[in-house]
């Protein structure tokens, strides 16, 4: 290999060690130039090692898992491009300080394209935190109630029935309808819900990842002072929602918007400064909303990407746009499900079938195995049922293109053919 001079513009960096030259710039992300002042990796890499690098989508599979998710190939595209040295700063996101103007501009423009998409008033702060969605299952009873104060839960899934459970540490709640006796297969009907009339919040998960059943309407507190909380985290962004139905909205990340690791809360402001006195410094919302998601060091890389996805969601003409593509993929697969006789079978009342996450089970539940390790082998993978429930599960989040869908939906019908 040639030797670069440290000295030349642009050089690449070296890191010397015992008389050898380690490369640090990734293969991929350097442009090929012709100027001697350059040393280009990807220039002297063969053909054969050219052509991976260029056929890197060849080699992606059709990823149906229900969190961490499939991400939009285009947004890990710039993601790439922009890893080593983001628009010239001379570093990494990963290695920005959240306090610098380059990440203050990143997660400035994640925000705005987020209340663009949603139309989030400005009367509503947006977070952006760690810990996931579950630790909002504390943090939402300790920063809208006291001990005492009594709060409604309509549990239609796993989520709901934890989010709950979590709750009686820190007030007095109360679940006004449970599906879990039918192993949770429908929404109940608003009108026979029996509403506490003081309850500070009713709180409701939009989207039951584990078990698919998605509200497609949301109930009304019967406390007029009282609120609406929803955890949306696997609905996320897929289609337009009213926000003002809400005082509270929260989702984890790793379903529709980006990585692990983050978690996106949109509080009405009217709610924040009420917190318990044993509420954690990093579960106090004003806190967090006084410092603009900057009050300790945020998950940087994971706002980034989300900004990312925010950023290509507007592109593709808003929630409105992106709400018809997720219902014709989710329409296909649940039309191959219910036309197969039997064969493949929903439990969901098809009224409140989620768009994002779509269990099913095999008429043959002893071919379960087989279907999964041949549907790796066409290179779609994650298609287990959770663990709690078996089955199948397709999770077909934003991200999952309609060739996906098509593709699961023809192994489908051939699997039939073979073993009906």
């Amino acid at each position: 290999m040639a030797a670069t001079s440290l000295n030349a513009p642009n050089a690449p960096l070296l890191q010397k060690t015992h008389q050898t030259h380690v490369f640090l710039k990734p293969i991929s992300t350097i442009p090929c130039q012709t100027s001697a002042k350059r040393f280009c990796i990807s220039c002297s890499a063969t053909t054969q090692d050219r052509l991976s690098v260029q056929s890197q989508s060849q080699d992606r599979v059709f990823n149906f898992a229900a969190g961490p998710a499939t991400l939009p190939e285009n947004v890990l595209l710039k993601a790439q491009s922009e890893l080593y040295n983001w628009h010239g700063s001379g570093m990494s996101v990963m290695e920005m300080s959240h306090r610098g103007k380059d990440f203050r501009s990143i997660i400035e423009k994640a925000e705005a394209d987020l209340r663009s998409l949603l139309n989030i008033p400005e009367n509503y702060a947006v977070l952006f935190l760690q810990g996931g969605a579950t630790t909002q299952f504390a943090a939402v009873p300790l920063n809208l109630c006291a001990p005492g104060d009594s709060v409604d839960y309509l549990v239609t899934g796993s989520w709901g029935d934890k989010a709950f459970k979590e709750a009686k540490k820190y007030c007095n709640p109360k679940v006004i309808w449970s599906g879990k006796s039918e192993n949770y297969v429908r929404v109940p009907s608003f009108d026979g819900l029996e509403l506490n009339p003081n309850a500070k919040y009713l709180h409701i998960c939009a989207n039951e990842t584990i078990y698919g059943v998605e509200f497609k309407d949301y109930p009304v507190p019967c406390n007029p002072n009282g609120v609406l909380v929803a955890d949306m985290s696997s609905n996320f962004c897929s289609k337009p929602v009213d926000v003002t139905k809400f005082g509270l909205i929260y989702a984890g990340a790793q379903k529709n918007v980006g990585p692990s690791g983050v978690c996106i809360v949109i509080v009405r402001k009217d709610l924040l400064g009420n917190a318990q006195e044993i509420t954690p410094v990093m579960l106090d919302y004003k806190i967090h909303a006084d410092n603009n998601s900057l009050y300790n060091t945020p998950p940087c890389y994971g706002i980034y990407m989300c900004g990312l996805v925010f950023e290509d969601l507007l592109k593709q003409g808003g929630l409105e746009e992106v709400e018809k593509k997720n219902h014709k993929k989710a329409g296909i697969l649940y039309n191959a499900i219910d036309e197969s006789k039997g064969f493949y079978r929903c439990p969901v009342e098809k009224s409140v079938r989620s768009m994002m996450n779509v269990p099913f089970t095999l008429e043959k539940s002893e071919l379960e195995a087989e279907f999964l390790k041949e549907a790796e082998k066409e290179k779609m993978v994650q298609l287990k049922g959770h663990r709690s429930v078996g089955g199948m599960r397709a999770s077909i989040y934003n991200a999952m293109p309609l060739a996906g869908v098509e593709k699961l939906v023809a192994f489908m019908k051939d699997f039939q053919a073979k073993h009906a």
